[in-house]
């Protein structure tokens, strides 16, 4: 199985506003970068969907270490996620989880993918090289005009 090194950040203009999602890939020697954005979203949108797309992404199972800054994610994805789908995709507070629709597909492609990730949080705007590329691809993805 394959290694793949992943780092993935969200950016928005405004919350909400315009935002971009950014991606760096790393398996060996080989990179890829990816990056799109939103005219009207949020910057927990987009640190949903740069995680969503960089799995979408993989070709094949893959073992991921998954670099993120955003605390949202990481528990939603390993901490809350059980909770909210037992609970019909509602919060301990009886709320309607925000991003639902995201949180969905992120949930399969973990639970159907194949893939075995590690997930690890980094502090943002840090100096981490990985995490400042993908802020940088982010920052790219965001819509002009």
């Amino acid at each position: 199985m394959n290694h793949v090194v992943i780092y993935t950040d969200g950016a928005c203009k405004g919350n909400p506003g315009p935002g971009g999602w950014g991606v760096l890939l790393r398996s060996g020697a080989v990179e890829k970068e990816l990056h799109g954005g939103e005219r009207e979203t949020t910057n927990n949108r987009m640190e949903l969907t740069a995680v969503i797309e960089a799995l979408r992404a993989l070709k094949r199972p893959c073992r991921v270490s998954l670099y993120l800054d955003s605390e949202y994610v990481r528990k939603g994805i390993t901490e809350w996620l059980k909770g909210w789908k037992a609970r019909g995709w509602t919060t301990a507070s009886k709320q309607p989880v925000k991003n639902v629709d995201l949180w969905q597909r992120l949930d399969d492609l973990v639970q159907h993918s194949g893939h075995q990730i590690e997930w690890h949080w980094v502090r943002g705007h840090a100096g981490d090289p990985g995490n400042e590329r993908a802020d940088r691809l982010a920052n790219l993805g965001v819509p002009k005009g």
